[in-house]
């Protein structure tokens, strides 16, 4: 059974000390991840305008926020100056790539594309996605194949571009196995992975859950067979700092339960020749998260418009 490890590097704090010690835990485990990287500017202090959106404050309250991320990363782009993510870390990111490891795409700018691609059209969505895969071959030489949309945040014109821009697959969204996506009857033939199991900070503060005995709630959820394997997603500034002694129970737990822990690729490879179901595709709410995010929804049993997938 194959568990891809997913992991959104959104800080610059979180690419200079929250991925090399990643590293560490993933050597000593012998495990593979994939890593996918915010490449532009560090804007994370413009999340405050997120205070408005039901649910907002209590995620805040319940996460620690703060202990997570450090106040001067809750400073960028508001008080202090957005750093250049790319810029500052592509030693970091090339040695992530260097000893091993799948990279790809999270994003531009983490803030502006989470909060801002729901309403967004054509041009500023390809205008994002254009900066990040030219920025991401400046930095490792070479074309960026795989993508993992911040925030799990899409829009029709994003989904169009994962086909477009040539990607092998995509990890975009939230699901519950592989497929093709369906958006309102349009198919596009860039293959989804989407994120399967709850991530530490949506269980973390609810139905009595802590930072004691989350590995233990998620690896009861893990602990019956998975036909298409699972897909879980850390964050490099949470799992790569103040929760890494919770994913190291997580890591020893799944290889226990008899998983193999890799890449988001490794997963992808291992369904070659497999036909993949076509499901529609859309926005959706997810427990423990504010707002809507992009979530598999059913297979898609109906016409399909193959004019818009080419």
């Amino acid at each position: 059974m194959n568990l891809a490890l997913k992991i959104d590097v959104d800080t610059l704090r979180g690419t200079r000390e929250g991925v090399p010690a990643l590293l560490a835990l993933l050597r000593k485990h012998r495990a593979g991840a994939t890593f996918l990287w915010s490449l532009g500017p560090d804007h994370t202090g413009r999340a405050i305008k997120r205070v408005f959106r039901p649910g907002f404050v209590g995620k805040v309250r319940r996460t620690s926020v703060v202990k997570h991320y450090g106040v001067r990363t809750l400073l960028y782009g508001t008080v202090l100056p957005a750093p250049d993510i790319g810029r500052r870390g592509a030693e970091v990111m090339r040695g992530v790539r260097d000893a091993g490891f799948e990279v790809g795409i999270h994003c531009w700018d983490h803030i502006r594309w989470q909060d801002g691609v729901a309403r967004a059209d054509a041009a500023w969505t390809a205008a994002e996605m254009q900066r990040a895969c030219d920025r991401f071959t400046e930095i490792f030489k070479a074309d960026p194949r795989t993508h993992g949309a911040a925030g799990w945040q899409m829009n029709v014109h994003a989904l169009r571009l994962t086909q477009r821009l040539g990607f092998d697959y995509c990890s975009d969204g939230r699901g519950i196995s592989p497929h093709l996506p369906v958006w309102n009857g349009e198919l596009v033939r860039c293959p989804q992975l989407p994120t399967t199991l709850p991530t530490l900070d949506e269980l973390i503060g609810r139905d009595g859950i802590t930072e004691a005995n989350v590995a233990a709630h998620l690896l009861a959820y893990t602990a019956a067979p998975a036909a298409t394997g699972h897909v879980f997603t850390m964050h490099a500034e949470l799992e790569g700092m103040r929760l890494a002694p919770v994913l190291e129970q997580l890591m020893a737990g799944w290889k226990g339960q008899g998983f193999t822990l890799g890449s988001t690729r490794t997963l992808f490879e291992s369904l070659e020749g497999e036909a993949l179901p076509r499901c529609d595709v859309g926005a959706g709410t997810i427990p423990g998260r504010s707002g809507t995010v992009f979530v598999q929804g059913q297979e898609f049993l109906g016409d399909i418009d193959l004019a818009q997938a080419a």
